[in-house]
C-alpha cells in the first residue's frame, strides 16, 4: 500500500509513502533476526554436546588401544592369560561403581561436574597405568580408569537429553556413542602407530596418550551450561531459563518446555513420590516397563558380543589365519574405521527414521554377520578365503552394531525414565551394560579354548536373534517426542507392542494433564 504526495499551505509537497514497503522491511528483519536465532541456538547445542562427549572418547580409546597394548604388555611383565583376561574385562566391572556413584553423585553436584569428576579420575588412573612396574600397579591404574570411565558414560546421554530440543535429541544423545567409536579408532591407530617401539616403552605411550583428551574437558567446562532440568529440581528456575532459551529455536518452545518440567519437578517435590532407590527396587507398572525397557536394552548391547569383537580382534583374525603383529594391528584400524563411519551414518537417521526402524535393521544384521563369522571360522579359516570373509563379517558386525544398537540404546536409556528417577535409573542401566561387558570380556578366551572361537560366535549369533525379538516386543518408538511426553506415554498405558504410540497422543495426554 502507498499513500500519495500531499501538498501542504506552504506549497511543499511531502513525498509518496510506501506502508507495504516499509512493513516488508519489519518483517524481513524479523526474520533474519528469528533466522540468527535459530542458527545460534543449534550451534550452541551442538557444542554443548560435542564437549559434554568427550569422556566418551577416554572409553572407547581404552577399548581399542587394549587391544594391541596387551600383546606387547603379555611379553614385558610376562602376565598369564587369565591376567588377560582380569586386565582387559576388570574395566567394565570396576567402571559400573562409577556408573552407580554417578546417578546419586549427578543429582547432588550437578551433571556438568559430574563430568569433570569422571575426567580427573581417569586421568590419574591413566598416569598409574602409564608408569606401572607391575600386573599389581596395573590394576591400580586399571581401578581409577574405570571408576573415572563408569561416571562419564552414563552422564554425558543424560545431560545432553536433558539439553537438547525435541526434534533433535536422538541426534544429539548419540553423540557419545560416536566419541566412543572416535576412541576406538584412535587406540586402534594409536596401537599401529607406537608398535614399532621396544616392548619395554611402546605399550606405555598408548596408554598415555589417553590423558590427552580428559584435558580438553577442562576446557569444556567453561563453555556448557548446567542441565535445566537439574536447575528446576535445585529451584534455580531462572537460570533453567536461560539454558532454554539458548538451546530452543523459539522464545515459546523454551517457555513449554519449562512449564512441562516444573510440572514433572512439582510431582517430586510435592511429597507424592517414593525415595528414587525404593521405587526403582519396588516399581510401579509404568516405571517396571521402563527398567524393562532400559536395562534389557543395555543388556542386549553387550552380550551380542561387541566388546569381544572389538577387544579381540587380533586374537579373531589371528584364529583366522593372519599371524604377523603389523598385519594384525593394521586389520583392526579397518575395523576401527568402519565401526566410525556407521556411527556417523546413524546420527543423521535417528531422529528421521527413528529408533526402532534402525534397532531392527541392526539387530538383524549383526545376528547374520555373527552366525557368518562363526561358520567361516569354523569351517573356512587359516586360508585367504577364511581371512577375506572374517575381516568382513568382523566389519559387517561392528557397521550393523553402530547403526543401531551402539547409538540407540543410550539414545533409549537417557529419554525414557522421568525426571526425578532420569540419573540413577540410567546409572542403573549403565550398570547393566558394564556388567555384561565385563563377563563377556573376562570370560572370552576361556570360553574360546572351551568351545573354539567359531563356537563363541555362534552363541553371540543366538543371543542377537534374541535381541531381534525382545525389540519388537518390548522396544517403543520415542522419536519426535519431548522427554515428558515419553513419561506420559508410559504412564497412559499404551500399547508396547509394536511401539504404535503416536505423538498426538502424547500431546492429548499433555493436555489433559495440565487441565487436571
Amino acid at each position: 500500500m502507498t499513500l500519495p504526495a500531499v501538498e501542504n499551505d506552504g506549497g511543499s509537497v511531502f513525498p509518496a509513502v510506501s506502508i507495504g514497503n516499509k512493513r516488508n522491511k519489519y518483517q524481513r528483519m524479523d526474520s533474519d533476526a528469528e533466522d540468527n536465532h535459530r542458527s545460534r541456538s543449534r550451534k550452541y547445542v551442538m557444542a554443548c554436546a560435542f564437549f559434554a562427549s568427550l569422556n566418551n572418547v577416554l572409553l572407547g580409546y581404552d577399548v581399542g588401544v587394549m587391544s594391541g597394548a596387551v600383546l606387547f604388555i603379555q611379553q614385558d611383565l610376562n602376565i598369564t592369560e587369565v591376567q588377560t583376561e582380569v586386565l582387559i574385562g576388570s574395566l567394565s566391572i570396576i567402571s559400573l561403581f562409577g556408573s552407580l556413584a554417578g546417578g546419586r553423585t549427578s543429582d547432588s553436584i550437578g551433571r556438568k561436574w559430574t563430568m569433570a569428576l569422571a575426567a580427573l579420575v581417569f586421568q590419574t588412573g591413566a598416569a598409574v597405568m602409564a608408569v606401572a612396574p607391575s600386573f599389581e600397579v596395573l590394576m591400580i591404574g586399571r581401578t581409577f580408569a574405570g571408576i573415572g570411565i563408569g561416571l562419564g558414560v552414563m552422564i554425558a546421554p543424560v545431560y545432553i537429553a536433558e539439553i537438547s530440543p525435541t526434534v533433535a535429541r536422538g541426534f544429539l544423545t548419540s553423540f557419545p556413542e560416536i566419541f566412543i567409536n572416535l576412541g576406538i579408532l584412535l587406540g586402534y591407530v594409536s596401537n599401529y602407530a607406537f608398535s614399532g617401539l621396544s616392548v619395554h616403552i611402546s605399550w606405555r605411550i598408548m596408554l598415555a596418550v589417553g590423558i590427552l583428551p580428559s584435558v580438553f574437558i577442562g576446557f569444556a567446562l567453561c563453555v556448557i551450561p548446567e542441565s535445566p532440568r537439574w536447575l528446576v529440581l535445585k529451584g534455580q528456575v531462572d537460570r533453567a531459563r536461560e539454558v532454554l532459551m539458548k538451546t530452543n529455536e523459539r522464545d515459546d518452545e523454551a517457555e513449554e518446555r519449562l512449564a512441562e518440567i516444573q510440572l514433572a519437578a512439582a510431582k517430586t517435590e510435592g511429597g507424592e513420590e517414593r525415595p528414587v532407590w525404593r521405587e526403582l527396587l519396588s516399581p510401579s507398572p509404568a516405571v517396571r516397563k521402563m527398567l524393562i525397557v532400559g536395562f534389557g536394552i543395555q543388556c542386549f548391547q553387550q552380550i551380542t558380543g561387541i566388546d569381544a569383537t572389538v577387544y579381540y580382534s587380533p586374537e579373531i583374525l589371528k584364529e583366522a589365519g593372519i599371524q604377523d603383529e603389523t598385519k594384525l594391528l593394521a586389520a583392526t584400524v579397518a575395523v576401527g574405521i568402519t565401526k566410525t563411519l556407521f556411527i556417523l551414518i546413524a546420527t543423521f537417521m535417528i531422529d528421521s527414521v527413528g529408533r526402532k526402524p534402525l534397532l531392527y535393521v541392526s539387530t538383524i544384521g549383526m545376528t547374520l554377520c555373527l552366525f557368518s563369522l562363526s561358520f567361516t571360522l569354523t569351517f573356512l579359516g587359516q586360508g585367504t578365503l577364511g581371512i577375506a570373509l572374517a575381516l568382513l563379517f568382523v566389519c559387517g558386525n561392528v557397521a550393523f552394531f553402530s547403526i543401531g544398537m551402539g547409538p540407540v540404546c543410550w539414545v533409549l536409556t537417557s529419554e525414557i525414565f522421568p525426571l526425578r528417577l532420569r540419573a540413577q535409573a540410567s546409572a542403573l542401566g549403565a550398570v547393566g551394560n558394564r556388567v555384561c561387558s565385563g563377563l563377556v570380556a573376562m570370560s572370552f578366551l576361556s570360553v574360546s579354548r572351551a568351545i573354539t572361537v567359531g563356537g563363541t560366535f555362534f552363541v553371540f549369533s543366538l543371543v542377537s536373534a534374541l535381541s531381534v525379538v525382545f525389540v519388537y516386543m518390548l522396544v517403543p518408538e520415542t522419536s519426535g517426542k519431548s522427554l515428558e511426553q515419553i513419561e506420559l506415554m508410559f504412564q497412559g498405558g499404551m500399547e508396547m507392542k509394536g511401539a504404535e504410540v503416536e505423538l498426538g497422543d502424547a500431546e492429548r495426554l499433555v493436555r489433559k494433564d495440565q487441565e487436571f
